[in-house]
């Protein structure tokens, strides 16, 4: 039977970024593990145990010397301190962690791949797409989707990968590792002018990548049907033409209303209805093979419900792989 799977893992709550009061705090993965649990999902969702990222996993998305850059100033370290590269905080364990938060990404597109499940939800910290190929940004270190678009590409022989990033704000480092890429298709909504500042209508890729980057900013305020519509109005339509291998999400639940860090108004169900609407394409142009990987999302209780209803409608549209 076919089954969805989950990457869920004590270990990611080792990861700190200061004194308590910061948004992307352990309690996040508390709230969701809570929310699987009390809806009862928890015991349909297949566990996936994650692994560390390599080094030479890592590359395939980030340059060496940022890798480096990262050991020398988050190994061994006591205390937190700020990446020389700016705004990102780090603690004793976060290197160890964010290499897990990667590899379990890894370890579910294995696992998709392999067939052993036919999608899955990372629930996995800290979040990625504002890492770029070298540089960490945001509450990011290492990209997770990024690196994963890659690895299926090189180790599973895929041509083409789709990444759909709902976030409020926008996957700037997604963006720019694969701007001139024509392999891999970026398509992203969230608020232009919030952090980082990127994310243009007018920005669509350059050189072999031309026409493969999609940005479709919404206003403040924006509700379920305008990020429904965005998806079946602008995604559907490129995504068919583009006839991606694998589907991956960068799945933000900072859209969701009342966020600490956003201005969006999408509800629990806007979210479940946006995930049959990639679900669908995932059934429709690459076997159902889709794995949503978890960005951000700061308001506890409202993070809790997306992730429950995002996941109930992954396990709904599980089908076999292959």
């Amino acid at each position: 039977m076919a089954e969805t799977g989950l990457v869920f893992d004590d270990t990611y709550l080792d990861h700190l970024e200061g004194l308590s009061g910061h948004p992307d705090s352990p309690d996040r993965l508390r709230w969701i593990g809570k929310g699987l649990k009390d809806s009862g999902l928890i015991e349909q969702l297949k566990m996936i145990a994650p692994r560390a990222a390599t080094p030479a996993e890592l590359t395939l998305a980030h340059e060496r010397d940022y890798l480096e850059l990262v050991d020398r100033e988050a190994a061994g370290l006591e205390g937190f301190a700020e990446l020389s590269t700016g705004d990102t905080v780090v603690s004793s364990r976060s290197l160890a962690v964010a290499r897990l938060a990667t590899g379990g990404v890894l370890a579910v597109a294995d696992g998709v791949m392999q067939g052993e499940v036919a999608n899955a939800f990372c629930a996995v910290r800290p979040p990625g797409h504002h890492a770029t190929a070298s540089r960490a940004m945001g509450f990011c270190i290492f990209n997770h989707v990024a690196v994963a678009a890659r690895y299926l590409q090189r180790h599973h022989g895929l041509d083409r990968v789709l990444i759909v990033d709902w976030d409020y704000h926008h996957g700037n480092g997604t963006q720019d590792i694969f701007y001139d890429d024509g392999s891999v298709f970026y398509f992203s909504t969230h608020h232009y002018g919030a952090y980082p500042g990127t994310g243009a209508a007018g920005d669509t890729g350059a050189g072999d990548g031309e026409g493969t980057t999609m940005n479709v900013p919404l206003p403040v305020g924006a509700t379920d049907e305008q990020l429904l519509a965005a998806l079946r109005d602008r995604l559907v339509p490129a995504a068919t033409g583009f006839r991606p291998d694998f589907i991956l999400i960068s799945s933000g639940f900072d859209a969701q209303q009342r966020d600490l860090l956003g201005r969006f108004d999408v509800t629990p169900g806007g979210f479940a209805a946006a995930t049959r609407i990639l679900t669908g394409l995932a059934v429709k142009l690459c076997a159902g093979r889709i794995v949503s990987v978890l960005e951000g999302g700061y308001r506890l209780d409202g993070l809790s419900a997306c992730v429950v209803a995002h996941a109930g409608a992954l396990l709904d549209a599980a089908v076999p792989a292959h």
